[in-house]
């Protein structure tokens, strides 16, 4: 097949760009010191041996960590990125990832090394043999596999850009089978560029030492390799399929898996698929850790490695098959025992291969990153720019373990600076980043159909729910919904059932309110939008309001909704019950947006000192929302005679808004505990009566020493069809409610 013409054909060039990725990335858990740990795989992550995210690798210590299968290098590294969070936050705190392919220091006595704890019986046994034949040391070493798979649109135009006849399936093979052999005969190159395991920890040797440094051990034969009696041609997959066959037939492998070739063709969960279904995809698996990434491997790094395998199929093989695979093997071997400092000596040949990316990448009209070639020019040159001369360069002072050990306690730091979110998906809402760090802690598959729309996919086996904006499910119907979302339904639907709502009006014009102002102007009232939520738009008067305070509110009111409620103005403090399935999940008490005085600040100072909390930030990214300084909050200093440039005396508390809402500036604090039965009744049955299942609703307490059946002891001012979560689980004060894992274990009862 022509390929070189097939590829420059314009029906072509548009899928180029186009494939599917996935990463799997394995590493060792070690403690604060970098030794590593005597514990178990961590409980709180689903133990089950199929877990789609988390994995236990060889030994109980070394987790591999799994993506899943996207169609953009940005997806694949925000779930990378998400991932890695999970595992380290479902660690313990004094625990975390060690950065290197090389294991840390390991027993002296290799039977202390612990084989992974799984249920199945035959994965412990299939590691136990590996234990057997190679020695758990070698097994310790981790890595990247990079799996790959060009678009179908792609394949299909390349199909019929050919002019042979030739069935598609085969065609697809053979695209495959010529990608996989000029793969493992320059993969020598991918050695020099990011080989990363130039020394070897204590313990690692035995007898079989090597004399280090070198480019890359794991890369070697001293690293994760067969012996040399597995030999398996790539020369077609029939030879592929019989070889490895054979080897498993003469007991040279135990199983399939067991032949750790730099590329597995993958069609299926056995060998034997790829005869049916063809090559489905192809696993890269000499891939080094990069310690200088948190992920292990860097988006730059995903990128070469696809620019890289459309030049695999560029360009054409030049001599046998076998004798090109071996060839490849003996210059992958000495770029890997190389000295980390050493120019290679196939550095002219690197430089061809380098110039013919670039110009290949031009001539199909290839997206590149700015500066790429010029890096890999710069590392050909200077090899401590290489991940390998870096490492050695920086371990000079030290050692390669203690440089590991601060590279490690780095990520490890920036995995618990903000707990309290997803750093790869900082763009959804709070709940919603909690609630997909829960379902992949929990082995539940996450996809995200709609990131702007909040709107998720969750499957665990054959089961599939949707999820929109954290909490919107198909266990409320659209009716309830719509119910809760109109506060005129919701109080009218309540009071029929005999439940306490403030009595008021409804206004679906300005200039109509207006001259209503004499019936609320000498009483305690509320002004607020009808189908709102986050407390926008509301104005709250406990003592009266003149005209002009009353015309501001019912602007800003009508900037919110075409229709307002004034409402009776309730005494007492606010709860909100997070109701689902019936029950109560978390009661919490939020203090409207204040500040204290010191006797030197302005008011506007005293607010941009609170806005510097770290837990504060803006449109639910965060646990506490900062707070503003609009026209509502002046209003509500003018109510309390103060200005922004007021100066309020030492512990003098002033509140810049009236309603309580945390996505305004108030403070969390959790009551659950705090909160008795009786009022928790009245939460569970008004949510009921409004046939709502889940529901965050707001009642006004006088006291909660009271009991709800005293006279007026309680008000209904609000049901909320998509309540927030994050509050619950990150309050200002009090216990944390983890309501998105009850929310998980709501929609998948068979979890256990």
């Amino acid at each position: 097949m022509d390929m070189k013409k097939m590829l420059v054909n314009e029906r072509v060039k548009p899928y180029l760009s186009k494939a599917r990725y996935g990463i799997e990335k394995e590493g060792q858990r070690v403690d604060l010191t970098g030794m590593l740990v005597h514990t178990n795989h961590p409980e709180n992550i689903a133990m089950s041996d199929d877990h789609p995210y988390i994995k236990r690798d060889f030994a109980e210590t070394q987790m591999e960590l799994v993506t899943p299968v996207t169609d953009s290098l940005k997806e694949l590294f925000d779930y990378l990125t998400a991932i890695h969070e999970v595992a380290y936050r479902s660690m313990d705190e004094n625990e975390m990832l060690w950065p290197l392919s090389m294991p840390p220091e390991l027993p002296k006595d290799e039977k202390d090394i612990i084989i992974a704890k799984l249920a199945n019986d035959e994965g412990v046994q299939y590691r136990q043999s590996l234990a057997d034949s190679y020695g758990r040391r070698k097994q310790m070493i981790s890595g990247i596999h990079y799996n790959f798979e060009f678009s179908d649109e792609l394949l299909q135009a390349l199909f019929k850009a050919q002019s042979e006849i030739i069935a598609f399936p085969h065609f697809k093979t053979e695209v495959y089978m010529k990608i996989t052999r000029n793969y493992l005969h320059y993969r020598w190159l991918i050695t020099y560029l990011y080989g990363a395991s130039p020394s070897s920890e204590k313990n690692f040797f035995d007898n079989d030492s090597l004399d280090e440094p070198v480019r890359s051990i794991r890369s070697s034969k001293y690293g994760y390799t067969n012996r040399n009696n597995v030999q398996v041609s790539y020369s077609s997959l029939k030879t592929y399929i019989a070889d490895i066959s054979l080897m498993i037939e003469k007991g040279i492998l135990s199983e399939e898996k067991e032949f750790y070739s730099a590329v597995r063709l993958r069609g299926g969960s056995q060998v034997a698929d790829l005869e049916e279904r063809g090559i489905g995809y192809i696993e890269l698996r000499n891939i080094d850790i990069n310690p200088f990434d948190k992920n292990g491997i860097s988006y730059e790094q995903a990128e070469f490695l696809h620019l890289f395998l459309i030049y695999m199929l560029w360009k054409d093989e030049e001599m046998d098959c076998d004798e090109w695979v071996k060839k490849g093997e003996l210059y992958s071997e000495a770029v890997a025992l190389e000295h980390p400092l050493a120019i290679t000596q196939f550095k002219a040949e690197a430089e061809t291969i380098v110039d013919e990316i670039e110009q290949l990448t031009q001539l199909l009209g290839l997206a590149v990153s700015e500066g790429l070639f010029a890096n890999f020019r710069e590392m050909l040159q200077d090899p401590s720019k290489t991940l390998a001369g870096k490492l050695f360069e920086k371990s000079k002072d030290s050692s390669q373990g203690q440089v590991a050990t601060c590279i490690a306690k780095e990520y490890h730091e920036t995995a618990w600076e903000k707990p309290y979110q997803l750093t790869s998906f900082t763009d959804m809402e709070l709940s919603t980043q909690f609630l997909i760090f829960d379902a992949m802690q929990q082995g539940i598959q996450v996809e995200i159909i709609d990131r702007q729309d909040q709107f998720l996919k969750l499957k665990l086996n054959n089961h599939i729910e949707y999820v929109k904006n954290g909490n919107m499910t198909s266990k409320d119907s659209y009716i309830a919904t719509l119910i809760m979302e109109n506060k005129t339904v919701t109080k009218k639907i309540l009071q029929q059932q005999g439940f306490r709502v403030p009595a008021g009006e409804e206004f679906n014009d300005i200039e109509q309110a207006l001259q209503a102002f004499e019936l609320f102007s000498t009483k305690a009232f509320v002004v607020k939008p009808k189908s709102t939520n986050y407390g926008l738009g509301i104005s709250i008067f406990k003592e009266g309001a003149s005209y002009e305070d009353y015309q501001k509110s019912l602007t800003l009111a009508f900037e919110e909704d075409s229709s307002v409620l004034i409402e009776e103005f309730l005494n007492g403090t606010e709860y909100r019950f997070f109701i689902m399935n019936d029950e109560v999940q978390a009661v919490m008490s939020r203090i409207p947006a204040n500040v204290v005085g010191d006797g030197k600040h302005t008011v506007e100072e005293l607010v941009a000192q609170k806005n510097q909390d770290p837990l504060r930030g803006r449109d639910h990214r965060t646990p506490l929302e900062k707070i503003q300084l609009g026209e509502l909050e002046v209003l509500m200093l003018k109510g309390q005679g103060k200005k922004l440039d007021s100066i309020p005396k030492k512990d003098e508390i002033l509140y810049l808004r009236e309603n309580s809402n945390v996505s305004t500036g108030g403070d969390s604090i959790d009551v659950t505990d705090q909160i008795s039965d009786d009022y928790k009744k009245i939460a569970v049955d008004a949510v009921a009566a409004l046939g709502a299942k889940i529901s965050g609703i707001d009642l006004i307490i006088e006291s909660i020493e009271v009991p709800a059946s005293a006279n007026n002891a309680y008000g209904i001012i609000e049901a909320n069809f998509n309540p927030s979560m994050y509050m619950h689980i990150f309050p200002y004060k009090g216990k944390s409610r983890r309501v998105t894992m009850k929310l998980i274990r709501y929609l998948f009862p068979e979890l256990v």
